[in-house]
């Protein structure tokens, strides 16, 4: 599969990007609950206002503590400093084979100065820069959201481009399983020896995991053929919000000690729990 090089910049466009500038400014408030993830390495030092001391941290495909945050339906990111947070050598090419790779450009007409095609929330993000320079990344929220997953994915130039998750109890019940595809290759999910989902880049579907298990076959489309990656069981709780991504990724994050990656595609699983989980029983006397 052949991809255009000046499109590996941004890793990709996410969830929502086609908006324009004057819709941003007329989205009413919301007010909810956050949980900011990494899309990689570890990003220290987050607010979501320019003069808050960046307290936040976002961990590599994992949650930490939730953060409130009530304001404007696209919201904004900002970053003070980086902490002790390790920088990775640059990939190589071979690496580069293997990374994230971006979605389709923004229209032609929507050109940055660099020449290269940008979003309209990009090209957002790039005007309120001139004004706030430590703002990083624009995250447009969902109308009614109450919860939500923000993934921030780096795009190399000191900013992030950010997917957003509802993660409303309604649309994703305890004890189910979104699957998301964020990779740039089409896949096909077996559920449960059920029927098989196919889904194109961005595409998610929830599914349930009978007696707490979540059984999965995936396959996925490369020059025209389907692939078998793998098969696998993930255990799922009742008392668990839970999402499955999958991904494509060098991250240091999923290579092992040896350098080698565990399959063609990536799988990260993300759990929240929005209620204690149940306490073992005391064994009888």
């Amino acid at each position: 599969m052949k991809f255009e090089p000046r499109r590996l910049l941004t890793s990709l466009l996410l969830a929502g990007l086609a908006l324009t500038s004057p819709l941003l400014a007329q989205q009413a408030d919301v007010s909810l609950k956050l949980d900011i993830v990494a899309w990689g390495d570890e990003i220290r030092g987050l607010s979501l206002k320019s003069g808050e001391t960046g307290a936040i941290i976002a961990l590599p495909f994992r949650y930490s503590d939730p953060v409130t945050y009530s304001g404007p339906a696209v919201m904004e990111i900002f970053r003070t400093g980086d902490g002790d947070v390790k920088h990775l050598p640059p990939p190589t090419a071979d690496d580069k084979k293997h990374q994230l790779h971006p979605l389709p450009a923004a229209p032609a007409d929507v050109i940055s100065p660099d020449g290269q095609p940008k979003s309209p929330l990009a090209l957002e993000l790039d005007k309120r820069r001139a004004k706030h320079s430590n703002l990083v990344a624009l995250a447009p929220i969902p109308a009614g959201c109450t919860h939500a997953t923000v993934l921030l994915a780096p795009l190399g130039n000191g900013t992030f481009q950010a997917y957003v998750i509802d993660d409303d109890p309604a649309k994703l019940p305890l004890g189910e399983v979104r699957v998301h595809n964020l990779s740039t290759y089409e896949i096909a999910v077996r559920c449960n020896n059920n029927g098989t989902k196919t889904l194109k880049t961005r595409d998610a579907f929830v599914a349930k995991a009978p007696d707490g298990y979540f059984i999965y076959e995936l396959t996925y489309l490369q020059d025209g053929e389907w692939k078998y990656q793998e098969n696998n069981v993930i255990p799922i709780r009742p008392t668990d919000q839970s999402q499955v991504i999958i991904l494509s990724s060098d991250n240091a994050f999923f290579r092992s000690g040896d350098g080698s990656k565990n399959g063609f595609l990536q799988i990260v699983t993300l759990r929240r729990f929005p209620k204690a989980p149940p306490k073992a029983p005391k064994p009888a006397k």
